[in-house]
């Protein structure tokens, strides 16, 4: 039996100012990537309702901190522990 790669199509959209404004002046918590475990799955991407994951020059996903707002999704669905949360400071 020969397994059929199937192609992924997934829409990309950037964050915008929507009517809730620039959502990261509300976080509390901030969500770091560590690259060293990062395997640029991208499901963190996938997850955030705040569409505030891009990919970086780097490749790896990057975080737009005017747009997040610390929910930890990221963090939560993150299957390498890549992601993790640390106090906002000030």
């Amino acid at each position: 039996m020969t397994q059929e790669k199937v192609p992924v199509i997934v829409p990309i959209s950037h964050p915008s100012e929507g009517s809730a404004g620039r959502t990261g002046l509300w976080r509390v918590f901030k969500p770091i990537i560590n690259t060293n475990k990062c395997k640029k799955c991208f499901i963190c991407w996938l997850v955030c309702p705040e569409e505030s994951i891009e990919e970086g020059k780097d490749g790896y996903p990057e975080i737009d901190y005017t747009y997040c707002k610390g929910c930890g999704v990221c963090s939560d669905n993150c299957p390498t522990g890549a992601i993790s949360l640390v106090k906002e400071e000030g």
